[in-house]
This record gives C-alpha cells, structure tokens and sequence, in this order.
C-alpha cells in the first residue's frame, strides 16, 4: 500500500537520525523509521564518548592536527575543521537535553565535565557519561524524539529500498511492516542514517550490526559511495567465544590500560613511541601480529593496576558486564580480540549531507564526509554525527516540493526461499570477508574473495528475483553486493594506507592519496 506524502523521511534511529528528527521537526514534519533493533545498534554501545574541544588547556587547532594524523592522509581537511569548530556548540546542545555527562569534582577542574583521552589524541577532550556514553544520549534523544508532537514514529517498519522516480530523484522508501506487508512511504526529503557495514564481518563490536544496507539503497539510486575499503576493526572486543559481542572502551587505555600476550609481556612500547594510545589501526595491526606470532587467539588488557575504586568508578559498565561473565578485571587481565567496529566509507556527502541523488541525504556512519579518511580517530564519530545532522537540518530547513513524479515500477516474486537459506548465504559471505579482506589483506585472498562473492550473488540473484518482499533477503542482497564493492575498492588501492593494510603494496604508495570512489554501475555483472 502507499502512504500519503511524507515531508521528512529519516530511515534509522540511532544518534544521528534522532539528532536530525529533533533539529528539523519545529520547521518540517518529520517521519522516522526506527525499527526495533536500532536499540542494539552501534549508537548504544558506544562507551567511551564525545570527543570535542572543551578544556582551556585544548584548542581548535590541535584537535584538527590529531584527526590529519589519524586519518593517515586521506582526511578531507575541509570537513575536518568544519567538524571540529562545530564541535563544542553541539555539545551544548546535548546538555541543553538533559545528557547526564559525568561531573569534574577535582580541584582546578578547568572544565564542569570529565575529559578523557583516548588513542591518537594530544590531549583530554572526551566528555562521557561513565562508560556508557552512548546509552545515555540515545536514552535522552529517544525521549525528547517521544515527545515532540511534529515527529511520527514507526517502530513497526523496515526500509527494504528507496524509491526513485523516472528523473534519477529520490521520493521516498519501501518498506515492510511485521506482518511482511510492502507499503510505499512518499516523501519530498529523505534521509539515509542506517548506519554503517561492520555486519560484514564474523566478529563485531555490537550486537546487532548494520551490513550497509543504507548504502546499497542509495547506490542503487544513483549515489556515489567512497573509501570502502577502509573498515576499522576496534582493537579491544572482550574475547568470549560462547557469549555476544562487547566492546572495551578505548578510554580503558586512555586510562592506563596496558596491552599484554598471553605469556603476560607488554608489546606495543617496542613498536610505536605512543603504545597504547597509537591510532586504533596501528594498535588492531599489533594485536593482530601478536596473536599470529604466538598462536593465540587473543591478548591480554591488563588495568589491575589503577585498583578497584578507580576501575568501578571510571568503567562501571566494563566492570559490571565483565562479572557477569565470571571475570573480575579489579583481578585478572580482560581477554580481548580485535573485531569490526566502524565503516570510514559510506555514501559520499558534503557538508550538509546532501548526496548526488536529489531529495537524498546521508548523516551518521552510513556516510561518508572525509572526517575520517582512512582512520577514524576514537570519539570522532558521534562527533559527526552531531556535527553533520544538524548541518543536515539546516540545509533542509526550507520545505520541498511534494513527491508527485512518475515512479520506477516495483518488480515482486512469489516463492519464499527455503528455510535456513538466509543464514547460511550471511555466514558464508562473513567467512570471505573476515578470512580475506580484513585487519590484513593480500593480492590473492582479495582476488579469491572477489571470485567467491561474485559466484556466490550469481547463484542467489535467481531466487531474489523469484522471492516475494523480505526483510532478511533483502538484507542479505544489499550486503553481499556492498561486500564485492568492498573488495574491489581494496583491489584498487595499490597502497597500504591506514585501515587498508596489504603487504603486497607499498605503504602510502601514492604521496597525493585520492579517496576511492564507486558506483554500483561498476559492479560487473557475475
């Protein structure tokens, strides 16, 4: 069925969708998608903070030159500075909210909230809530978002593609309820905030991880998506083989935290002049050669040394989840894994996160804005998303044309695929990607991978066409195609240059580095 026109459509509910339903809705009706697992997104389980330029002893300029660093070349300086000079408004924004950032009681506290510092920056400018920083701005957002009468919630849809008309524009979103009923939602404005493709991946930092679904419905539009084969891998995941995903905060380094083997010996002093504070690259690479080096399956993040008060004070969360899980780390080292954490590629966007597509915007993870080139620096990413959905609102801020133009016609299948197909087509294609195209990649695990992806879309192409409308499947296909875009924008890159490590190509091979850029259209047909 198709629903009357919609002003502003925003596909995803975590920070930044929320950030924009907010900005926008005393200026436009908003419609918001926000299926129920958004609440396991990546949004929620962000633990160590907000990073922006708070403290008298920080400065514009400084954070700036951390995240050029960090970014290993490759960071769009425009956007960089941009993102960082707006950086602290938004987060009086939030505290305007309500957003219970953890107080500074200490003497000579230049600032009323605690700053951490976490890899890659000079200095403190990370504010937080405990450890859990994300729960606590998505809980405040989330009720603002409940209350504001211009918003329309919809728990009970899920955006399966974007609807474009016959001039290349994009007019809304397909979606289907619980029930498994296709509804075609109009809109003059939409806008992607999907999230990111770390559900590629085996291992992840989050539960229930975006694939890059929202990047795939904007590239089958039109749109350009950018720097794929930049995909971070957190360096400390709690390593539990029999439990669900659980990330450690960077800000346990930033703390003290020190990284051990599992013969108990320090290892990243030897090979970086910052440690453990190097760039979550450099640091996941470690762990990764660590683990090759001495068979195991993970290391060691020892921070017994700060002393219980310190360690339930500063990580509560950390602290409580690992008990129930039978470690206590005021005793023991915590196990940990590198696991895919957090794309730095996404659909292409300016600063106000406009794609080429018009009536499309992009904001939060599933874009890509050239903040973080090829590494993204910790705590700068729900930076942007706060930075850039406001941005976002502003640019949106003067009302479209209804959506009225002629639309693509809708094609539907019949046959449900068998039981299990689903499942089984997912964890193949995770097992590619975590095997060939992760932490390290070489020449031929790419061109395996590649081969391997293209035939398993070959063989299950068929069977899409001849499925009726479902939310896994259709899942399963955005996945899959982004997954073969991942690697041949890895394949294309003759350098190794922040997130994307190959042995086979020089480091930073090219001294003017370009952002990859592709489209869908350059996906050869398997």
């Amino acid at each position: 069925m198709t629903h009357g026109n919609h002003d502003v459509l925003i596909i995803g509910g975590g920070v930044a969708g929320l950030v924009l339903a907010l900005e926008i809705a005393d200026r436009r009706r908003v419609t918001l998608l926000r299926p129920a697992s958004d609440d396991s997104g990546a949004s929620r389980w962000a633990q160590g903070g907000i990073a922006a330029v708070l403290s008298p002893q920080d400065d514009v300029e400084a954070h700036v030159a951390d995240t050029l660093v960090a970014g290993d070349g490759l960071c769009d300086e425009r956007a960089v500075r941009f993102t960082v000079e707006q950086g602290p408004a938004a987060i009086e924004w939030l505290l305007s909210l309500g957003v219970p950032f953890t107080p500074d009681t200490s003497p000579g506290a230049g600032y009323p909230y605690h700053l951490t510092r976490e890899g890659g920056h000079g200095a403190r400018r990370i504010i937080h809530a405990a450890d859990a920083t994300g729960r606590a701005v998505m809980e405040t957002l989330k009720q603002h978002v409940a209350d504001h009468p211009s918003i329309t919630l919809h728990t009970e849809l899920t955006a399966i593609g974007l609807i474009g008309d016959v001039g290349g524009a994009c007019r809304g979103a397909r979606c289907l309820d619980e029930q498994g009923r296709l509804h075609e939602l109009l809109a003059a404005d939409t806008v992607l905030a999907t999230g990111g493709a770390s559900g590629l991946y085996r291992h992840t930092t989050s539960p229930q991880p975006a694939s890059g679904e929202g990047m795939m419905m904007a590239a089958e539009l039109g749109a350009e998506l950018m720097n794929l084969e930049f995909q971070q891998f957190h360096p400390t995941c709690l390593y539990d083989p029999e439990g669900p995903p659980f990330l450690i905060s960077e800000a346990v380094r930033g703390e003290g935290g020190q990284l051990l083997n599992i013969h108990g010996h320090r290892f990243m002093p030897a090979l970086d002049p910052r440690a453990e504070l190097a760039p979550r690259d450099i640091v996941a690479r470690a762990i990764d050669a660590e683990m090759q080096r001495t068979g195991s399956d993970h290391v060691l993040l020892d921070i017994r040394h700060l002393g219980e008060a310190e360690i339930r004070h500063h990580f509560p969360t950390i602290h409580a989840h690992c008990a129930g899980r039978g470690l206590d780390i005021t005793r023991v080292p915590i196990p940990v894994v590198p696991a895919a954490h957090y794309s730095c590629g996404g659909v292409a966007t300016g600063l106000d996160g406009a794609t080429r597509v018009p009536g499309l915007h992009a904001v939060g993870e599933v874009a890509c804005t050239g903040l973080h080139g090829a590494n993204r620096m910790a705590s700068n990413s729900l930076l942007e998303c706060l930075v850039f959905a406001r941005s976002c609102a502003r640019a949106l801020a003067r009302p479209a044309a209804p959506a009225t133009a002629a639309l693509r016609p809708l094609a539907a299948g019949g046959r449900p695929l068998p039981p299990g197909l689903v499942g089984e087509q997912r964890e193949a294609m995770r097992q590619w990607m975590s095997a060939r195209v992760a932490i390290v990649r070489h020449d031929a695990g790419l061109a395996e991978a590649a081969e391997a992806l293209a035939d398993q879309q070959r063989r299950l192409a068929p069977l899409v066409a001849a499925s009726p409308p479902d939310v896994e499947l259709a899942s399963l296909w955005h996945a899959l195609r982004l997954a073969r875009l991942t690697v041949a924008s890895a394949q294309a890159r003759r350098e190794s240059r922040g997130l994307h490590y190959n042995p086979d190509c020089p480091v930073h091979g090219d001294p003017a580095p370009q952002p990859s850029r592709i489209h869908l259209v350059d996906l050869a047909t398997p």
